[in-house]
């Protein structure tokens, strides 16, 4: 089976300057391929080359050299544009329109007429949590709410592959968790999901594989299984009914004791502590063990690290 979405060597350079412009490259070279029913991140500081990509899938800007297939067809196939759905960063659609006209319009321009239209538009827009507000001029809105609708219309044809470009901007954290619960549903049914964001806990809550651009180069791309099944910082070990002595040696054997409420105890312990050691004398003494949790390196933690050696090193001198 054809990989959902590849590229091969994807550049693109945008000329800079007014007298004698130079080339500037926003993307360096990049080669991937994703599965069909991958949710993947594209991941990166602000002006790593993330939109250019999406841009460039989308054909709404041209490459300077590489290639890049859709569905096993070039992009900008008529077909493949047929079962693709896109939501742009900032989505700006005419603001005199309802929301329930703007995405009958899109429905319309996907070929639909008659009842499919209103059912349609009524699915995509009940998805997105908008009730009465679909009859509202769009000029109302907040950003949000044109977020909402933004990704409904990236929906409205039921897309086999759906390019999303910071589709939790402007969200709220209820508006956040319905869009996390639309991008799970269409991984069920089995839609490719490829996305940009800087909310990195959406991304580990919902990726299976990421990949991070940096100064538009690919720096890290993998599993999250495989980038985050090492990096062990730690145990944090909740005790509760602690007498002042058994606190006062925990003090001396973990890096740090935190009160807690209801006269709990957080204990930070290092990677190489022994914990059910460590938790065997506590119960031995009569203390209660609630909990004991490893604590790893997270997506954030990962990303910050990656970026910050990929980024250029000073050069001596004055």
């Amino acid at each position: 089976m054809a990989a959902a979405i590849e590229t091969e060597h994807l550049t693109k350079d945008f000329p800079v300057g007014f007298w004698r412009p130079r080339p500037y490259r926003a993307l360096d070279d990049l080669t991937l391929q994703i599965e069909a029913g991958e949710v993947f991140g594209f991941l990166g500081p602000n002006g790593a080359g993330k939109s250019t990509t999406l841009k460039l899938l989308m054909q709404l800007l041209f490459a300077t050299r590489g290639t890049a297939r859709i569905l096993g067809r070039p992009v900008g196939d008529v077909s493949v544009r047929r079962r693709i759905g896109f939501l742009a960063e900032n989505p700006y659609f005419y603001d005199y329109l309802t929301a329930e006209e703007l995405l009958s319009y899109f429905a319309k321009l996907f070929g639909y007429r008659g009842a499919d239209v209103t059912t349609r538009v009524s699915r995509v827009l009940d998805d997105a949590g908008l009730g009465a507000e679909r009859r509202k001029r769009l000029r109302q809105f907040s950003k949000g709410m044109l977020q909402r609708v933004g990704l409904a219309q990236a929906l409205i044809n039921d897309p086999d592959v759906l390019f999303l470009d910071e589709p939790m901007s402007g969200l709220d954290p209820l508006g956040r968790r319905r869009v996390r619960d639309q991008i799970l549903g269409l991984r069920a049914r089995g839609c490719t999901v490829f996305f940009s964001s800087h909310i990195l806990s959406d991304a580990e809550a919902l990726c299976s594989r990421v990949a991070i651009v940096v100064r538009g180069r690919m720096v890290a791309s993998g599993k999250l299984t495989d980038i985050l099944s090492f990096g062990l910082k730690g145990w944090e070990l909740v005790v509760a009914n602690v007498t002042d002595e058994v606190r006062a040696e925990l003090e001396k054997r973990a890096r740090q004791v935190t009160p807690l409420a209801h006269g709990r105890f957080m204990v930070d312990l290092s990677p190489d502590a022994d914990p059910p050691r460590l938790m065997h004398e506590l119960g031995g003494r009569g203390i209660e063990v609630v909990s004991l949790n490893p604590v790893r390196d997270t997506l954030e933690d990962y990303f910050v690290q990656t970026v910050a050696a990929a980024a250029p090193r000073p050069t001596g001198g004055v």
